[in-house]
């Protein structure tokens, strides 16, 4: 009897335990199952998951109506975890054709123990399909024997790669991006905080080396940057790019440049530059190359400088359209003496003749109506020596010594255009002046921007300076009519139907490798219709062989784009009559009798 009560007892202790055991288990799987579930498949769901940066697309750069000059086309950088890849022979087989490299190259960047390896940069959305397609159908043909040859490891980033419509058209301006998507040069450079935009960020599940399709989940939206709208028109900046293209190539020229104004608004119709380049392919381009001349390359203008100095004497009342003066072939100053570029007789000039055949000595005296210190200021009030504010990367300032260092050369040499230095920038800046009734409107190619959701806002109105008052303006239009005419020094301007108002310049150039003047800079700017200017035109050609004059190589340049930009915007002709100036004292008298 006592045996059986023990046996019992410990039955009931052994059912006790069993329960207890029992027990904890329910408790244990009711914490797994309800409590910490949330905690379990949040782990499961992070060591499966992983997140990587949305990169925003880059905002476009178009012309004034609109068409892309630069773009931002979705692409994918393949990148490999080399320690997935457990075949790099056979993957790199499979990979190289589609991504027009070689096996060997493609080998050798998916071999090694890195977890991230870049293999191939902007490759497009089709050939990223076309691989993964590839290594499916690979994998899918072994049996279950290979499973360790399987190709895994390769990964898609995406990004977006640039491209450039229009090529090299109008590369000086726009510039290009770098292989980090930064703006490099240009416009792409000065304007990148805008046009880059704002990264975002998306969740993606990972299993088996790869990224599961259709798991992607969006965190963060990526922001498209600004898209930048020019002043720029693609029809005349492809007209003005072919004529200066052929006058460089024609005069054996180092470098040109064609720039297309509005002198009222400032804003800049076209802007071209030879020789360029393709910003879609910069591999073999040169730094010096890539700048962009009409704001970082400085020259001394000289006779299209006479305008600011015949603009000076005439706003001070020192000299009139029809002043005249003694002008000798050479006029000594100082320990100096200048001469005019072509030999001639000693002539009885007035100051509109003086401007017409462009005379050295002419202009000295002229300036040397005005104190040094006058002269210097109205410089300054062009432009000279200041930024136009134009926004351009790399601008200069140009080269204007301060008065306090002039010497008894300096006024004389000043006064035709030669001991100081601008940029194409500021001198079509100068003549816009004139053309502006003496208003300097700074000068910009931006004519607005949109922002991510495609409102656009216009750019702020110029600054804007008045140098000379409007009927110094007017005088000066019509004397500059006269460069243009039979008696001066650039008839290949004239346009039938218009009156065309302009300067040639003709200058010694400045050597950076010698540092002393060697070869020439020939130029011509002008405006038409001079009397209602809508438009204003400059081209400079540096280090053109053979024939160097501005009339020459400049005004035929500037009537093939001027004719263009007349017609393409609708300009009627010219109806109103002229009375020119006289240009010598001969005619002074003639028209007195």
């Amino acid at each position: 009897m006592g045996n059986f009560s023990l046996a019992r007892e410990r039955i009931r202790w052994l059912i006790a335990v069993i329960m207890v055991v029992l027990m904890l288990f329910a408790f244990r799987l009711v914490d797994i199952q309800a409590v910490q579930a949330q905690t379990y498949s949040l782990k499961a769901a992070n060591e499966m998951s992983r997140t990587t940066i949305m990169p925003a697309a880059r905002g476009a750069i178009t012309d004034v109506n609109g068409v892309e000059f630069a773009r931002s086309v979705a692409a994918v950088n393949v990148v490999v975890d080399q320690t997935l890849i457990k075949d790099p022979i056979k993957a790199a087989e499979i990979a190289a054709p589609i991504l027009q490299m070689s096996p060997a190259d493609v080998q050798a960047l998916i071999t090694g123990k890195h977890l991230w390896k870049m293999v191939a940069r902007d490759v497009s959305p089709a050939q990223w399909s076309a691989l993964t397609a590839a290594f499916a159908h690979y994998n899918d043909g072994l049996d279950r024997t290979n499973l360790s040859k399987k190709i895994f490891g390769f990964f898609a980033e995406r990004v977006y790669t640039r491209e450039y419509p229009s090529g090299s058209l109008i590369a000086s301006l726009i510039g290009f991006v770098n292989q980090e998507g930064v703006g490099a040069t240009g416009l792409e450079a000065s304007k990148n905080s805008i046009i880059s935009g704002v990264d975002g960020k998306y969740m993606y599940a990972y299993g088996y080396g790869a990224q599961i399709p259709g798991s992607q989940q969006e965190l963060i939206t990526a922001r498209t940057g600004t898209t930048i709208r020019l002043s720029v028109d693609r029809d005349i900046q492809w007209v003005a790019s072919q004529a200066i293209l052929q006058a460089v190539k024609s005069a054996h020229a180092l470098s040109g440049t064609v720039i297309v104004m509005d002198p009222k608004t400032g804003e800049i119709l076209a802007h071209a530059t030879a020789p360029t380049f393709d910003p879609n392919n910069t591999k073999n381009v040169s730094l010096l190359a890539m700048k962009n001349p009409s704001v970082q390359d400085v020259y001394e203008p000289g006779s299209t400088g006479k305008v600011m100095t015949l603009a000076a004497a005439i706003q001070e009342g020192t000299v009139t359209p029809t002043s005249v003066f003694t002008v000798p072939y050479g006029l000594k100053v100082s320990t100096t003496t200048f001469h005019d570029h072509q030999k001639h007789a000693t002539q009885r000039l007035t100051t509109s003749g003086i401007l017409a055949v462009s005379s050295n000595t002419g202009a000295i005296q002229v300036g040397a109506t005005l104190k040094n210190s006058v002269l210097y200021d109205y410089l300054r009030k062009f432009g000279v020596g200041s930024n136009t504010g134009s926004g351009l990367a790399g601008e200069s300032d140009g080269v204007l010594p301060a008065v306090s260092t002039w010497s008894g050369t300096t006024a004389p040499t000043v006064a035709f255009g030669q001991g100081y230095s601008l940029t194409a920038m500021q001198a079509t800046s100068i003549f816009a002046t004139i053309a502006n009734n003496g208003v300097r409107v700074s000068p910009t190619v931006i004519a607005g921007t949109s922002d991510s959701n495609g409102l656009f806002t216009p750019a702020v109105k110029r600054s804007s300076v008045q140098v000379v008052s409007p009927e110094t303006a007017m005088k000066m239009r019509l004397m500059m009519e006269s460069v243009v005419s039979a008696n001066g020094t650039a008839p290949e301007a004239a346009i039938a139907g218009y009156r065309v108002a302009g300067k040639t310049g003709t200058a010694m150039r400045v050597d950076d490798t010698c540092h002393c003047y060697k070869g020439y800079t020939a130029s011509f700017i002008g405006f038409a219709p001079a009397d209602q200017p809508k438009y204003v035109v400059s081209v400079t050609i540096q280090a053109p062989q053979g024939i160097h004059w501005g009339g020459t190589l400049g005004a035929p340049v500037f009537k093939k784009v001027m004719s263009f930009v007349l017609q393409s915007r609708h300009v009627a002709p010219t109806y109103t009559k002229v009375t020119p100036y006289p240009l010598t004292e001969a005619q002074v008298q003639k028209a007195k009798n």
